[in-house]
Order: C-alpha cells, then sequence, then structure tokens
C-alpha cells in the first residue's frame, strides 16, 4: 500500500512535528473559527472563576459553621456556592455547545478540502493507492484536525485557567500551605514526558494496523461473490482476524501508556494532600490558626487535581491527534495537477477528428505501452482497434479522455493538442461506454442524468428510450425512481450496460469511445445493448475496442494493435485478402465455423 504511503509518514514523523502541525492548525482552522473559540474560552474562564470561588467559599462555611456559628453566615455562603454551581453549570454547556460547533464545522471543512484535493487528481493517482487508506486520510485526518485544536483551546482555557485560579486561591489562603502542595506538581509533568514517544509509535502501528484492516475487510465485502465461489471464507476469516488482532494489540498498549500517568498522578497527588494535612494539622492544633483555611487551601487542591492530571497527560493524548491531522495534510499538500488545470483554455467544439502522433506512453518507467503509435479516426465513423490483450488499446482511449499524459507524441482532437486544454472540457467532447459499467448509489434516473447537468425529465427518458431501456425501466415497480443498488447490483449486467448507453446518449458527445462494451453479456442481451449502439454510433466519431471481432466486422476501419503499434489497419475484407495478423486471428476465432471467409453469426446482427 503507498501513499508514499505509511512509510512516508513513518519518516516524516520521526521527527516531533507537533508544533509544525499545531501551527498550521491554529493559522488554518484556529484563525478562521477565531471568534468561536473566543466565546468558548470566555465560558471556560467563567467556570475557573466559579471553581475557584467555591473553594475560596470553603473557608467562610468552616469558620460560620465551626468556629464562628451564625445563621445568616451559613446562608450567605450557601448562597453562594449555589449562584456559583449555576454559573459554572451554564458556562459549561455554553463551552461544550460552542466547541461543538466549531468543531463541527472544522471537520465538514477539512472533508471538503480533502474532497475537492481529490477531485483534482489524475487517474493514476487512485491507480497505486487504496480506497481504505484514502478514506481514512479524509474521515479520521479531518477529526483529527478538530480533536487537536480543541484538546489544545480546552487545555488551556478550562484545566490551566482553572489550575491558575485555584493555585492562586491556596497561595492567598496559606502560602506556605499551597507551596507544600505545588511542590510535587512539575514532577507529575515531567514524569509523562517519557510517554509521549511510545505513544506516538503506538499511534502509527495502529493507523497502520487500521488502513490494513479497512482495506482488506472492503475488499472481501465488495469481492463477496468471488469469495463465496471458490469457498474462500476460511482464508478470509484468517486474514481479517489476523489484522484485527493487530489493531487490538497497538489499542492495549497504547491503553497501557496512557494509563501510566494516572498512577504518577494518583501517587504525587497523595503525598501533596498528605503533607497539607500534616501541615495544616498542625497549624490548627498547635499555632491557632482557624480550620477555614486549611478546608479552603484542601478544597482548591482537590478540585486542582483533575485539571492537572489532564494537564500532565496533554502531550500523550494530543500524539494520536497530530498523526491523523499530519495525515491530511498530506493529502492535501500533494499537487493536484486536474485543478491546476482549471486555467487552461476549453477545446473548441469541432466534428471530433482524433489523431495519435508518434503517442509514446507507459504506466512504469521503462515499460511502454505505446511505442511511436500513430492512429486517425475519422468524424462520422466507426473505427475498432482490435489484437491481443496488454498491447495498448485501452491505453488509446485513456489518452484521449486525458486519463493520463503521454510522454512523447501528440494526442489532437480536431487538429487541436489536447494537453494545451483543460481536462474538463476535453472530456465533454467524448461518451465512454466500457465491459465495467458504473452505476452510483441513486436512482435510475439519477444515473441516466449525469449524462448531463441538468437534463430534464423528457430529455431522460428520451435518451432511455434511444438506448432501449425504457421498457424494462417501466417494468419496475417504481420506475425511473428505482434504486440501482452499489455498483447497480440491483440490475442485470444488460440493464446496467442500457443504463450507460442511456447516459451516453444523453451526454450527446461528438466523439464515442466503447471499450469491450458487450464483452461481459450473453447473447439476448448483446443483441439489444448493439441495437442501442448502432444508435448511438451515427454522425459520431466513434472508437470501439474489442476482443470479439463479430462485433467490428462491419467497422469502417480496422486497426491491429501489438506492442504499442499498429501492424496493419482497413476494412475487414481488406484485412482478410492480406492473410495478415488479423485474418490469423479471425482464423482462431472462428474456426468452429468449418471455413475462416464464413460470415460469423453476429454480422447479421451489426448490419439491422
Amino acid at each position: 500500500m503507498s501513499f508514499g504511503p505509511l512509510e512516508r509518514l513513518r519518516a516524516s514523523l520521526a521527527k516531533d512535528e507537533s508544533f509544525r502541525v499545531l501551527q498550521r492548525l491554529f493559522l488554518a482552522d484556529g484563525v478562521k473559527h477565531w471568534k468561536g473559540y473566543a466565546t468558548a474560552f470566555a465560558f471556560m474562564g467563567f467556570m475557573a472563576l466559579s471553581t475557584g470561588g467555591m473553594a475560596w467559599l470553603m473557608r467562610d462555611a468552616v469558620n460560620s459553621i465551626f468556629v464562628h456559628p451564625t445563621f445568616w453566615g451559613v446562608w450567605g455562603v450557601a448562597l453562594g456556592v449555589m449562584a456559583l454551581s449555576v454559573i459554572k453549570g451554564a458556562s459549561a454547556y455554553g463551552q461544550n455547545i460552542t466547541m461543538a460547533r466549531v468543531g463541527n464545522r472544522i471537520v465538514a471543512d477539512n472533508q471538503k478540502k480533502a474532497f475537492d484535493h481529490l477531485l483534482g487528481q489524475e487517474v493514476s493517482f487512485y491507480a497505486i493507492r487504496h480506497t481504505a487508506e484514502i478514506s481514512m486520510r479524509l474521515q479520521a485526518g479531518a477529526n483529527a484536525a478538530r480533536d487537536a485544536l480543541n484538546l489544545v483551546i480546552t487545555s488551556i482555557g478550562r484545566d490551566l485557567l482553572s489550575l491558575v485560579v485555584l493555585v492562586m486561591v491556596a497561595v492567598i489562603q496559606d502560602p506556605m500551605l499551597a507551596l507544600v502542595a505545588l511542590v510535587l506538581m512539575p514532577a507529575a509533568v515531567i514524569g509523562t514526558r517519557k510517554l509521549i514517544k511510545k505513544a506516538k509509535n503506538i499511534f502509527r502501528k495502529e493507523f497502520a494496523s487500521g488502513i490494513k484492516l479497512s482495506a482488506i475487510s472492503l475488499e472481501v465485502i465488495q469481492g463477496m461473490r468471488t469469495v463465496k465461489a471458490y469457498t474462500l471464507e476460511d482464508t478470509m476469516r484468517v486474514r481479517v482476524h489476523t489484522y484485527i488482532d493487530d489493531v487490538e494489540r497497538a489499542a492495549n498498549k497504547l491503553v497501557r501508556t496512557q494509563a501510566k500517568s494516572s498512577p504518577l498522578m494518583e501517587t504525587l497527588g497523595g503525598f501533596a494532600i498528605g503533607g497539607v494535612i500534616l501541615y495544616a494539622g498542625y497549624n490548627v492544633m498547635f499555632a491557632g490558626k482557624s480550620p477555614g483555611e486549611f478546608f479552603s487551601v484542601l478544597t482548591a487542591l482537590l478540585l486542582a487535581y483533575e485539571p492537572a492530571k489532564r494537564l500532565a497527560r496533554f502531550n500523550v493524548d494530543l500524539a494520536a491527534h497530530v498523526i491523523g491531522a499530519h495525515m491530511l495534510f498530506e493529502l492535501l499538500d500533494m499537487r493536484a495537477p486536474e485543478a491546476e488545470e482549471k486555467t487552461l483554455p476549453d477545446l473548441p467544439a469541432g466534428p471530433g477528428r482524433v489523431t495519435f502522433d508518434q503517442v509514446e506512453f507507459g504506466y512504469r518507467d521503462n515499460e511502454k505501452v505505446l511505442r511511436g503509435f500513430d492512429f486517425v479516426a475519422e468524424p462520422g465513423q466507426t473505427t475498432a482497434l482490435v489484437g491481443p490483450s496488454g498491447g495498448g488499446k485501452s491505453t488509446v482511449i485513456s489518452l484521449i479522455e486525458r486519463f493520463f499524459t503521454p510522454s512523447a507524441g501528440t494526442v489532437a482532437i480536431d487538429g487541436h493538442d489536447v494537453t494545451a486544454f483543460n481536462r474538463q472540457s476535453v472530456r465533454t467532447h467524448t461518451a465512454l461506454v466500457s465491459q465495467d459499467v458504473y452505476l452510483f448509489s441513486g436512482s435510475v434516473r439519477e444515473n441516466i442524468g449525469f449524462g448531463r447537468e441538468g437534463a430534464t425529465e423528457e430529455e431522460i427518458v428520451a435518451a432511455a428510450k434511444a438506448a432501449y431501456a425504457h421498457d424494462f425501466i417501466m417494468g419496475f415497480e417504481q420506475g425511473y425512481d428505482t434504486p440501482v443498488g452499489e455498483h447497480g447490483a440491483q440490475l442485470s449486467g444488460g440493464q446496467r450496460q442500457r443504463i450507460a448507453i442511456a447516459r451516453a446518449f444523453l451526454k450527446n458527445a461528438p466523439i464515442l469511445l466503447l471499450d469491450e462494451a458487450t464483452a461481459a453479456l450473453d447473447s439476448e442481451s448483446e443483441a439489444e445493448v448493439q441495437k442501442a449502439l448502432q444508435k448511438l454510433q451515427s454522425s459520431r466519431t466513434t472508437i470501439v475496442i474489442a476482443h470479439r471481432l463479430q462485433t467490428v466486422v462491419r467497422a469502417d476501419k480496422i486497426c491491429v494493435v501489438e506492442q504499442g503499434r499498429i501492424l496493419e489497419s482497413g476494412r475487414h475484407d481488406e484485412l482478410m485478402a492480406r492473410r495478415g495478423r488479423y485474418y490469423n486471428f479471425y482464423q482462431i476465432q472462428f474456426a468452429h465455423e468449418g471455413e475462416a471467409g464464413a460470415e460469423p453469426q453476429g454480422e447479421a446482427l451489426l448490419s439491422a
């Protein structure tokens, strides 16, 4: 799995990048939402002051009850505590609501930015990365950005402010008493620093295992038919269980690491409170001081315990969010070539003449798929590409669609080099129907309507009728509102193909690209789809890729593609007369006909 994948993540996080990640978060999201954070910070300030006020009132409460008992003094203290509780409760509610709204907006903004960035990537980006990895960066990364900011804000506004106010109360009431307790606090914070590095390593392993688990689970679910057909249940169960166990082990290690800060704080907190009791007891019993100061300081220390514990483990908790935010930033920092081309002009409208001039291309370095490829597809004609698998036929369509860019030579439409124009405008000139039809979750109407934005109901129905799809669509109980299911799973192969053809009809592009559009269909479905395709091909530049020669014998030009070059081209009868490579393919495919020159059964269909 690669994204420069987890290897790049490990290398970049080998250095402590917490400060850099946090700085970027604050400059991007923090500054944008500063009003919301300022409001939440104000609420947290009221919470801290209320907490400190309660600790302060403990002196008057104890003295009013035990030292100088007065009815009105007790009432005054009680009402003061009640009022402070109301203020603290209302402030806590305001802080939680404000932080949640700001946090949810940050998640939404980052997910939108990440998704827009993904849309700007080339097809090659997705070819080398697993869907689970991209999804995890999109979802977990956006959540981590929010959680990192929220943790920092709440640690400063809630915990640190509360701790400062409570320490001030303790110091004012009895400086020496506070000193006895506070001398042990820094030791707790220093003690947790050793846990931070270990926590980060565990988080990285947990993310890696989580990505692997998501990847294999997604593959098993999407490939369930293959799993069942080859009885791979036990094999896949072992693989998935292994990754689940890896995630569980990492999670358990993380819990142990995080939990180590609690015994340290519990121990040091106990020593601090014990020291306060000894010192205060001596002062009350032998130095004549009132117990009110003692209880006030003790209350302040007890209330300070939880915020102090959270601050002590702040960096340990922050580690996971920093790594998640880094995953998001790594995605956002990658170049988005298609988005960068938005400034290029639109490809001018034309009849759709396609030419390849000495084109070279390879998916990997030093592995060329096309080698000096020359090719012309004329408007109003059907040009077929045939030949063995791996020869470069599908690559030709990918280059026309600008899914990839040739390393040398020129791909042109109506004489215009397609690389000089933005990709979206190039793709508006083409309509693609492939063997692997992709339908989106939604209704039949929506999937046809994707052919052209803003298409009317009448236009969608007209496209469906042209694709011979209207009748079977109306046979569904919900008609055009029928859900197609994930990847069109609720439709047959022939129905999916005709929906795709209807989408192409609606697009009405001058160039039609057919990549094995009928290869996976049975004879009856193929007959229906072929009728729709013939209607679609009229008056367009049509480029057909086919392994089954019976589907292209009536093409205006047939090109035999092998090892990245066109070996021969011409009409069916011309190529058969030459007795070259096409003739050999034809003989092999139709040997069962008894005579190589006999007209295959599919020709009658194509000429219909």
